[in-house]
């Protein structure tokens, strides 16, 4: 299994609009995108605009928008 790749936080808002999310708004150094989901229904996911998103927040990331690392991998 591939490891987690550093990625900055405009990286990830890019591959995320790629499966569907939109950026609604920027609130201080975190970009807001949503998606409208038929089972979950809205799912809104903070993304910080930092040149290195953390681990940890990365991983929270994909887990909140059920994202995994090979569909991740594949996105940036």
């Amino acid at each position: 299994m591939p490891k987690l790749p550093i990625v900055s936080g405009k990286d990830v808002v890019k591959a995320l609009s790629k499966i569907g999310f939109n950026h609604i708004r920027t609130h201080g150094s975190h970009a807001i995108l949503t998606k409208q989901d038929p089972i979950k229904g809205k799912i809104t996911v903070p993304v910080p605009l930092h040149k290195e998103l953390a681990k940890g927040t990365l991983k929270s990331i994909m887990r909140q928008t059920d994202v995994t690392l090979e569909q991740l991998l594949d996105l940036l």
